[in-house]
C-alpha cells in the first residue's frame, strides 16, 4: 500500500471517529437517561418509526406478602393481611411493548390491583409520572419531537390531557407543590449540555431556573419551602436541598455512585434514595439532614427509584429480587419503612419502573 492510500484510510477513520463522538457527547439528564439503561432494554426504536406487530399479553398479579429470600435467591410470597391498611394508588412508567421510545405510564392501587394503562398513544415515550396532591390528575413527560420532551397533566376522572409547557427542552421529573400551585422539574438544554432545576405555575405560565442551580430529579418538601435534587456540583453525585428562591443551599448526602431518585417523607423527617453501582444498587433512608443513613432493600435486588407512601409507613421502588440481570425484569415492590415486609406489586414479562405513591 502506498503512502498516500495510507493516508487517506487515516484521515477517512479519524473523520467517523470525530462524528461518533460528536454524536454520542450529549446526555440530557444525567439521572435516568443515561444511568436506566441497567434497567431497561437496552433496544431502542425511534417514536417516528417504531412498528408494533403485536398486543402483548397483561399478567398482572395479586399483591403477595410478605416476602422473603428463598435459597434461590427469588422473593417467597404469600397473601397480603386485611390489617395492611395499603392506601392511594401509584403511578409508574410500564414498558408494556419492551421498548424505552414507546413507554407508557400506568397506575394501580397500592396493594397492586385496579391495574390500568393511562396513555393511549403507542408511537412516542411517556415516563416520570407524579400523582397530583389531591390525587385527582397525574403528571408525565412525553416525546415531542427531538430533543423535545414536553410536560402533560391528565385529569383522571374523565381522562383529559393538557399539554403545560412548549419547546423548553427535554422536560422530566414533573413533580406540583404541596399546595397545588406551582411544578418543579428537570430541563434538559441540548444546545447548552446543561441539566437544571425549574419551577413553573400549575397551569405551565412562567417557567424558569431556580437562580444557578444544576441538577435534576427535583421533590417537594411536604411544607413546599424547599426540593430536594440531585447534583455533581461538588464532584460526585449527591443529594442537595434549596429554597424555592435559590437561597439555603444545603448538602445532605454522602453516598458513593447516587443516581438522583428521591423522596421526602410526608412528615419531613425523612429521605429516600437509590445508591450503587450498575446492577448493585440499593434504596437507602436517613434524617432528612442525611444523618443516620442506612440500607432499606434486601441485597442483591438491584433497587432503585423509591418513593414514599402518603401515610410514611411504605416505600415503593422498583427491583429485580425475582428477575436479576433480565433486562425487562424490573418489577414494582414495596417494603416498610423499618425494613420488613417486602413485596411485589407486579409481575410481568416486561419492565416496570419509576413509581410514585400518592393519594
Amino acid at each position: 500500500m502506498n503512502k498516500a492510500k495510507l493516508r487517506w484510510m487515516i484521515i477517512i477513520m479519524a473523520f467517523i471517529l470525530g462524528c461518533n463522538f460528536l454524536n454520542s457527547a450529549y446526555n440530557p439528564t444525567p439521572d435516568l437517561f443515561a444511568t436506566l439503561q441497567a434497567s431497561t432494554p437496552s433496544s431502542l426504536s425511534s417514536p417516528a418509526t417504531t412498528q408494533l406487530i403485536t398486543t402483548p399479553d397483561f399478567n398482572f398479579s395479586t399483591p403477595l406478602s410478605p416476602a422473603s429470600p428463598t435459597s434461590s435467591g427469588q422473593i417467597s410470597i404469600s397473601p397480603p393481611s386485611e390489617s395492611d391498611q395499603l392506601t392511594g394508588h401509584i403511578v409508574f412508567t410500564c414498558q408494556i411493548f419492551k421498548v424505552q421510545a414507546i413507554n407508557q405510564v400506568c397506575i394501580m392501587n397500592a396493594d397492586g390491583s385496579g391495574w390500568r394503562r393511562l396513555t393511549t398513544d403507542n408511537n412516542r415515550q411517556h415516563w416520570y409520572a407524579s400523582l397530583s396532591p389531591d390525587g385527582q390528575s397525574v403528571l408525565y413527560s412525553a416525546f415531542r419531537e427531538a430533543n423535545v420532551h414536553e410536560i402533560y397533566e391528565m385529569t383522571l376522572i374523565d381522562g383529559n390531557v393538557t399539554q403545560l409547557t412548549n419547546r423548553l427542552g427535554v422536560l422530566t421529573g414533573a413533580e406540583i407543590s404541596p399546595d397545588g400551585a406551582r411544578i418543579t422539574f428537570t430541563r434538559g438544554n441540548p444546545s447548552t449540555n446543561q441539566v437544571q432545576v425549574w419551577v413553573m405555575d400549575r397551569n405551565g405560565d412562567n417557567p424558569e431556573n431556580i437562580p444557578q442551580l444544576a441538577g435534576w430529579d427535583p421533590t417537594w418538601s411536604p411544607d413546599g419551602k424547599q426540593i430536594l435534587f440531585a447534583s455533581n456540583r461538588d464532584g460526585l453525585v449527591q443529594l442537595f436541598t434549596v429554597n424555592v428562591n435559590g437561597s439555603g443551599l444545603h448538602s445532605v448526602t454522602n453516598l458513593p455512585a447516587i443516581r438522583g431518585r428521591s423522596d421526602w417523607s410526608p412528615d419531613g423527617r425523612s429521605i429516600v434514595t437509590y445508591s450503587g453501582p450498575s446492577w448493585n444498587r440499593e434504596i437507602y433512608i436517613m434524617n432528612a439532614g442525611g444523618s443516620n443513613a442506612r440500607q432499606l432493600t434486601p441485597t442483591g435486588g438491584n433497587s432503585q427509584g423509591p418513593s414514599f407512601s402518603p401515610d410514611g409507613k411504605w416505600v415503593v421502588f422498583t427491583a429485580y429480587f425475582d428477575k436479576y440481570g433480565d433486562d425487562h425484569g424490573c418489577e414494582i415492590y414495596i417494603i416498610r419503612v423499618d425494613g420488613t415486609d417486602l413485596r411485589r406489586l407486579t409481575d410481568n414479562d416486561y419492565c416496570d419502573y419509576q413509581p410514585r405513591w400518592g393519594p
